[in-house]
């Protein structure tokens, strides 16, 4: 055989091969693959994802303060639409036909291959007709989800709420596709991550009637979901819905905390709102309203955004510095009449002169001027003495954010140096400049966190623990993992911190507060604070713990324009450290507490000396 033969046989051969090869293949396709038997059956694969359960958030009691309900969302694929009855649609779905239309240009304009919403968190009243109806839909499914569900309709401050997902998230976590949800604020935005779990897939075969007709692949590719991780706080359910009813009409805020701990037992913002209004279809409508509210501000968090001047709760920081810094003793006193007194002098008759117990019972402006004088007298110059003191402010929780978990924390303001100088000029300004400052006022700025922080570091002695209200995750198998935060120890003396809690008790003990705030069976140490406001009526604030000795509660109750600290901030902090460790308000105290509730403080023209 010639060299030309061969070379006709091996190409022949060639061709034959790749023949066979295409033969073998076309039978495999259409006679043996259950996979294109199915497609040649004009039925089409639909990847469903399975979203998971959020996790449930419990109060320090195993309440439960938020769980889920089942929700539907119906997608669309417009590739696979085809003519339908549009009224018959918008009216099982309830939506009008603009709304309708306006889903499906939007869903066009994504993919016409990928999902989208049309109608989202459809209820199973809603959901059930549609599904019977469903396969007159093509390019139409429904796919389950879950909503958030709130109990005790309470602290949505600190919990937050779910949203639909941001573009700027969609580009930067590839975990979310558009039209998912996601925690907004509060908890459920802080720990996102744990709360929402892995998503699941299942690919199943749809028929042209839209009807599923099995599993794709026997199910080998489906994925299962992992339902979110649960999270354990030191919240109390009803000592939070407590101070919400204590704070009827009133703007302010109350934060508690577990002083050996630094667990937030409460945390509450007036005017509030019920969680529940921001789940749901309504939910952009509800949070419209609630955020164009300019006058009561009902979506702040005054407890963490809340920048107050801490009036004469603060002189209990300057107290401590001025022992600690030896520029005062327990036992000096300071007369509230003469020069030295002058120029800031009491709002209020009492015996003079006084010592640290004393000026702290009577809150004397004079004492305290006079301690804050000695410490801007320690050191060389006016400049490294405030900075000495300004130091010992920061350490205590001023000037900085204290909590991770609240996105929202604003910092406060403790003032420097710097401004002093540029206000006044290096070396031109002095304690008289700057006198402001102590007795809370001036250019200070707090939260009540950062007060509420103070009061818990006295509690302690000497140290506090990183405010937190997420104290541990459950996984859904129950295991429970611990969290750890970071003890501030501060530099000041024992023996300081119990001559301040000397006075602390006293204001509870030999004052008008022994009417209001004393318990009989409990020792409780406060400090009242009246806060200058140029804006109208001066804000109410409270500091206080209870029982002086190990104690389990710390508290702030700061309500804007009313007034007198005595009047009403502490009677509420009162009230709230007796519900919480007697679980319940003594038959003495029954008149106080319905006329805080009943009293409206929204519109503020004069306010009352008493209750």
């Amino acid at each position: 055989m010639d060299t030309f033969s061969k070379r006709r046989l091996i190409i022949l051969g060639i061709f034959l091969g790749v023949g066979a090869i295409f033969i073998l293949r076309l039978f495999s396709l259409q006679i043996t693959s259950k996979t294109y038997k199915q497609f040649a059956t004009r039925n089409v694969l639909r990847k469903i994802t399975i979203y998971p359960a959020r996790g449930f958030i419990y109060d320090r009691n195993n309440n439960l303060m938020v769980y889920n309900k089942a929700a539907y969302d119906l997608m669309i694929i417009p590739r696979e639409v085809k003519t339908f009855d549009t009224t018959e649609l918008c009216n099982i779905v309830q939506l009008d036909r603009v709304e309708l239309r306006d889903a499906i240009r939007k869903a066009k304009q994504y993919s016409y291959y990928k999902p989208s919403i049309v109608a989202g968190q459809i209820s199973p009243d809603i959901y059930a007709p549609l599904q019977e109806k469903l396969y007159k839909y093509p390019g139409f499914f429904v796919q389950s989800r879950t909503l958030r569900e709130y109990p005790n309709k309470s602290a949505a401050h600190v919990l937050g709420f779910v949203g639909e997902v941001s573009p700027k998230t969609l580009e930067t976590d590839k975990y979310y596709r558009q039209g998912d949800y996601i925690g907004v604020s509060g908890l459920e935005k802080a720990y996102e991550q744990e709360l929402r779990g892995i998503k699941g897939v299942q690919k199943s075969m749809v028929d042209v009637h839209n009807r599923i007709k099995g599993k794709y692949n026997e199910g080998k590719e489906d994925t299962t979901a992992v339902l979110g991780n649960n999270l354990l706080t030191g919240l109390d359910a009803n000592l939070i819905a407590y101070a919400e009813l204590l704070l009827t009409n009133k703007r302010g805020a109350v934060v508690a905390i577990d002083p050996p701990t630094g667990e937030i037992i409460a945390m509450v913002s007036a005017p509030s709102y019920d969680p529940n209004l921001l789940v749901g279809r309504q939910r952009s409508k509800n949070y419209s309203v609630l955020d164009r509210d300019s006058i009561n501000k009902p979506m702040w968090n005054r407890a963490v955004i809340g920048r107050y001047p801490p009036g004469s709760t603060f002189k209990l920081a300057n107290a401590l510095i001025a022992l600690e810094e030896h520029a005062i003793s327990p036992l000096d006193r300071f007369s509230c009449s003469g020069k030295g007194s002058k120029p800031i002098s009491c709002t209020h008759s009492h015996v003079s002169p006084l010592a640290v117990r004393e000026g702290i019972r009577e809150s004397c402006n004079s004492f305290f001027w006079n301690a804050f004088r000695q410490i801007m007298n320690r050191k060389g110059n006016s400049e490294e003495s405030f900075q000495a003191w300004r130091e010992y402010i920061t350490s205590f929780g001023f000037g900085q954010k204290l909590s991770p978990e609240l996105s929202s924390e604003v910092r406060g303001s403790i003032p420097e140096v710097s401004l002093y100088d540029k206000w006044y000029g290096s070396r031109h300004w002095n304690a008289m400049t700057i006198r402001s400052l102590a007795i809370g006022q001036g250019e200070i700025e707090a939260t009540p966190l950062q007060m509420v922080n103070l009061c818990a570091m006295i509690a302690n002695r000497g140290y506090y623990i990183m405010p937190h209200i997420v104290k541990a995750i459950q996984t859904p198998t129950r295991e429970v993992r611990q969290l750890e935060f970071e003890k501030k120890v501060v530099n000041v003396s024992p023996e300081n911190f119990a001559t301040v809690i000397e006075g602390m008790q006293a204001v509870i003990e030999e004052t008008k507060l022994q009417n209001t705030v004393k318990l009989d069976n409990i020792t409780i140490c406060g400090k009242t604070g009246t806060v200058q406001n140029p804006h109208g009526a001066d804000h109410s604030a409270f500091v206080g713990f209870a029982p002086k000795d190990n104690p389990k509660i710390a508290i702030v109750v700061f309500i804007e324009n009313a007034g007198f600290g005595a009047t009403y901030a502490a009677p509420i902090a009162g009230l709230l450290m007796e519900k919480f460790l007697n679980d319940s308000i003594s038959p003495k105290h029954k008149d106080i507490e319905q006329k805080l509730i009943d009293t409206d403080l929204l519109d503020v023209k004069e306010v009352k000396k008493s209750l």
